[in-house]
């Protein structure tokens, strides 16, 4: 009965944040997108939608929408992506004969190694399923999928992230860098 009992949760909702809050992480994760996108269509002739990988976009969540959380960090969002996508190459490399496996082998694993090297970034666990699961196009970059997209975009979307969350009056970001 004490398994189910922790599932009831022990705090209440936490309150709403102000339409001013609302709308500068809209701006943030708007610009943050955006200048991804826009490098990969620049980067990237043949491929322009590279670069915006999906949990760029829950990396936005976190970065422009969360900015204290220690998952927004910018030792978190750089580290985590990028060795959740050397982890995921790897994993796809040696056993995407099964993607299943190699799938669960990639976010287990990046989990793991983000836990240990203090780079816990959720998204992250995407990333590394995004390099097992992206077709072609990522399995033809191999371990480059770690430095562009994801280490570019990573560090583009970080840029964005210290420029706008530090404009605001009462944000500041980062709150540590190591």
């Amino acid at each position: 009965m004490e398994f189910f009992c922790k599932m009831k949760g022990c705090a209440t909702c936490p309150p709403r944040v102000s339409w001013g809050e609302m709308a500068w992480s809209w701006l943030g994760a708007f610009l943050g997108i955006a200048a991804v996108g826009w490098l990969g269509g620049g980067f990237l002739s043949g491929a322009p939608l590279l670069f915006l990988i999906g949990s760029f976009g829950a990396s936005a969540v976190l970065i422009y929408g969360a900015v204290q959380s220690p998952l927004a960090q910018p030792r978190n969002l750089v580290g985590g992506h990028v060795l959740s996508a050397l982890i995921g190459v790897a994993a796809w490399q040696w056993l995407g004969g099964t993607p299943w496996l190699a799938g669960a082998a990639a976010v287990a694993t990046a989990i793991l190694v983000m836990h240990a090297t203090r780079t816990l970034h959720p998204p992250g666990g995407a990333t590394a399923l995004i390099a097992v699961i992206g077709g072609p196009q990522v399995y033809e970059l191999g371990y480059w999928y770690a430095l562009a997209p994801v280490g570019l975009g990573a560090l583009v979307m970080l840029v964005v992230a210290l420029i706008i969350n530090n404009l605001h009056p009462t944000r500041r970001y980062p709150q540590f860098w190591l």
